[in-house]
């Protein structure tokens, strides 16, 4: 298998180290209080982790209708993205924390390799709601990734994650190869 190119290298490079900051933030969370909610507004460390895992899984999918040529008719969901949160906290809940933590690895290694095997060309494909498949890549992993640390470190720290959203564009500035 060759390398990947720069922007897929650089989005995978993103990727994998707001995963990681993630799941230190998340594993900083005492044993105890990982299945209380709280965390973020009502989610307990074991929704957050599915939350992730969710999206990720979401951004595997359009980059496999992208691969299939049908990324034109991703997008336009059934339910909100509100109501899908909803849906994948109660899925969480009837779960226990290590089942959570199982789920979004196995979601975001899938998820890391198709990205690893995507055709560059087609990260400006657009979907049914107008996004590019490098647009909803980026929103539904690296940033999502980032934005609950930030989430997480805010309640370690007892501060508004608000204040901290430009970091999240500065790191996702920051997975774009030199020459983009």
């Amino acid at each position: 298998m060759s390398e990947p190119d720069a922007h897929v290298q650089a989005l995978l490079d993103g990727l994998r180290e707001a995963r990681d900051e993630f799941l230190k933030a998340v594993g900083d969370v005492d044993p105890g209080l990982r299945t209380a909610p709280g965390l973020v507004g009502d989610w307990s460390a074991r929704e957050l982790l599915a939350h992730v895992g969710y999206w990720a899984g979401h951004a595997a999918e359009a980059l496999h209708r992208a691969e299939q040529g049908e990324l034109a008719e991703f997008g336009h969901d059934d339910l909100s993205v509100d109501e899908r949160n909803v849906v994948v906290a109660r899925v969480a809940a009837e779960a226990d924390y290590a089942t959570a933590v199982s789920r979004e690895q196995g979601v975001y290694e899938a998820f890391a390799t198709r990205l690893a095997a995507v055709e560059p060309d087609t990260l400006e494909e657009r979907d049914a709601d107008g996004d590019t498949l490098a647009e909803i890549i980026a929103f539904d992993g690296a940033d999502h990734y980032r934005e609950h640390t930030l989430d997480v470190r805010a309640w370690f720290d007892g501060t508004d994650p608000a204040d901290d959203e430009d970091e999240i564009a500065d790191d996702a500035a920051d997975d774009q190869p030199e020459d983009a």
